[in-house]
């Protein structure tokens, strides 16, 4: 994924937000609406979830040192899991309070027309905000559908932005008809249940970000494409037999470590073997450019050995895509 990419919809997502939770406390102020209250805290944790994902990834950027070798790119992964904590913690269970309490004690809605305009605003910018994301995650998907893309994507900025955005706009349409309803019936409970709706929703989407990121910080291989093209580019040479063993562990968004354990034929020099290891090494990263960190062993090729396995301690792994 780009990262100028992603970072033009955080700022887009962190600046609709901001404006957004200015006019729905606005609106709550002047209506006592409990859907516009949690609309308003819904608003204020995407902002400060959008600016956890500019902090973590400007510190994802630092060099690596001796204490993180492969440098700092898992923090985008750290900063994405706590975006997820939030908006459950925040956003969803405040929601469902709110929702709840707002059952229990209904009370009618004062200047209604005000949460109605604060919320076709909201949804104007709201709007805004998902387009940005939509055009610039359509330039990274490639082929994949959309819900194959927020499973598989390495960099959580721009799904996590998605799924945010999706799930206001869908929340805006929960308190619109929460607020609607009660202005019709005369009845505040219709609020309390547009509220709940929305703290429910939120509670769903922190939940599918958390188990995405979980999976991105326990360390995830190269997708399926990139790992076939990485045996090719090792292939590609007579003095290569075969792939023996190969794991593949995302290291950060743009930066793969590879291991892979190659058969070389028996009679060949240690120098022409060096040599042989070199030249795969660029055209591994000539087929797959984030591949930073290779390491090759060569060996030669036993049936017996291939199907023993790879040695746990000596390979790193990942699950796969997710």
């Amino acid at each position: 994924m780009s990262a100028e990419g992603g970072t033009k919809a955080l700022l887009a997502a962190l600046g609709a937000n901001l404006a957004i939770a200015v006019s729905k406390f606005t609106a709550f102020a002047f209506t006592g609406s409990s859907s516009m209250l949690a609309e308003g805290v819904h608003s204020v944790a995407d902002s400060g979830n959008q600016v956890l994902l500019l902090i973590g990834g400007k510190r994802a950027t630092r060099d690596a040192d001796e204490e993180h070798p492969f440098g700092y790119g898992r923090e985008r992964y750290v900063y994405g899991f706590l975006v997820a904590i939030v908006l459950f913690s925040l956003g969803g269970l405040f929601a469902l309070y709110e929702g709840i309490e707002k059952i229990r004690h209904p009370h009618e809605l004062h200047g209604w027309y005000w949460a109605v305009g604060v919320l076709v605003f909201a949804v104007l910018m709201e709007g805004w905000s998902f387009l940005t994301a939509f055009r610039e995650a359509a330039k990274d998907k490639g082929t994949l559908g959309w819900a194959a893309y927020i499973r598989r994507a390495k960099a959580p900025e721009l799904p996590v932005v998605l799924l945010e955005d999706t799930g206001a706009l869908i929340g805006l349409v929960l308190a619109l008809f929460g607020v609607g309803l009660t202005v019709i019936t005369g009845d505040g409970i219709w609020d309390g249940i547009g509220t709940t709706a929305i703290g429910a929703l939120l509670a769903v989407i922190a939940v599918v970000l958390a188990l995405e990121t979980k999976s991105l910080l326990i360390g995830e291989s190269a997708d399926r494409q990139s790992v076939e093209q990485i045996r090719a580019a090792l292939l590609d040479s007579p003095a290569i037999t075969s792939v023996i063993h190969l794991r593949t562990l995302h290291v950060g968004p743009e930066e793969l470590l590879v291991a892979a354990k190659i058969g070389v034929h028996r009679e060949d020099s240690a120098e022409l073997i060096a040599q042989t290891i070199d030249d795969a090494e660029v055209r591994v990263r000539a087929a797959v450019p984030i591949a930073r960190a290779i390491y090759l062993e060569p060996d030669v090729y036993s049936a017996a050995k291939a199907a023993a396995g790879p040695d746990p301690e000596a390979t790193p792994g990942g699950r796969g895509s997710h």
